[in-house]
């Protein structure tokens, strides 16, 4: 696959600008090449904004593009004025909506829309305010523009509520297809819960949409030897912050592959180590008599991802 910075003119960043920003988009689908490529090629459309990673998983049939790029506010309000990442997003959006129909979509990964989820991070010496500001403006875009519900959480939502509430109030960890996929629109016509943005009516197409805004987190897999999904869930809740486990870990015991159900974990670095998610999972699983792989992370490091973008975009010509 070409490098998406391939050929393009690489403007001179890091002397002008302090604050950055990263989202993670994600998309589900990642099966159909017609559409990954249609987005990809989206992704390409600024040379100031760079995906300095992604993932996909052919299983959970979801892709995570991680995007950055620099921001520039009005020192007078606060308020966002301008970022290259916004254009691009919408164009990676629309490329999406273009190519994907969530009525013919399946995978092990549950999901609200075909545009599942996007999470907003600062960077360099941007601030979380920053960051809500762009945010919003992305919610309006999808929302208002393209005709999408959007939810908002965490740091754009006005009383910070989490991803996790608004997603159990949308029925997202409701029991899958014989435990293991996710088939179809899974909302009514008319949401049960108001969206923050957009219209109340959805698209069994293109589903819904949250947009938020959290300090930066990683994304860390477990796999676990196991087709028994219910013993594996009741593992996830000891592991998960909201079960009494590790404290701000978010998993998911997700069925992966004929022999494996994997805990897809998020987690703030800063509170808690891939390596203790890792020690847990084997100790609790090994209480079950169940053998556990060693996990993986499936973005880069947030100093890594500010590092590469930089190398990118300042390079000499």
């Amino acid at each position: 696959m070409e490098p998406h910075h391939a050929n393009k003119p690489k403007p001179k960043l890091s002397m002008k600008h302090s604050k950055f920003i990263s989202c993670k988009l994600y998309i589900s689908e990642s099966r159909n090449a017609m559409a990954v490529d249609a987005i990809e090629r989206a992704s390409k459309s600024d040379a100031q904004v760079v995906v300095v990673s992604q993932f996909g998983d052919n299983h959970y049939n979801r892709f995570r593009y991680t995007l950055v790029s620099y921001i520039i506010d009005d020192r007078s309000t606060g308020e966002v004025i301008y970022s290259p990442i916004r254009k691009v997003l919408l164009a990676m959006i629309e490329a999406a909506f273009s190519t994907i129909d969530l009525e013919s979509q399946s995978g092990a990964h549950p999901r609200i829309g075909v545009v599942d989820d996007l999470s907003f991070h600062p960077l360099g010496q941007a601030t979380m305010e920053d960051a809500a500001s762009l945010a919003k403006q992305v919610a309006s875009d999808i929302g208002n523009g393209l005709q999408v519900p959007v939810f908002l959480y965490a740091a754009a939502h006005p009383t910070g509520k989490s991803a996790g509430a608004i997603r159990r109030e949308l029925g997202y960890y409701r029991p899958n297809y014989k435990d293991n996929q996710w088939l179809g629109s899974m909302l009514p016509d008319v949401l049960p819960v108001k969206p923050d943005v957009g219209p109340t009516h959805v698209s069994h197409k293109r589903g819904a949409t949250t947009v938020g805004v959290t300090p930066w987190i990683e994304n860390y897999n477990v796999p676990v030897l196991s087709k028994d999904v219910a013993t594996v869930r009741r593992i996830t809740r000891r592991v998960s912050g909201r079960g009494g486990g590790l404290p701000t870990v978010q998993a998911l015991a997700l069925f992966h592959g004929d022999d494996c159900t994997e805990i897809a974990c998020l987690l703030d670095p800063d509170h808690v180590s891939a390596y203790q998610v890792q020690t847990v999972v084997e100790q609790i699983a090994g209480e079950q008599g169940l053998e556990v792989e060693q996990g993986y992370s499936t973005d880069i490091t947030k100093d890594a991802m500010l590092d590469k973008y930089l190398k990118i975009t300042c390079a000499d010509d």
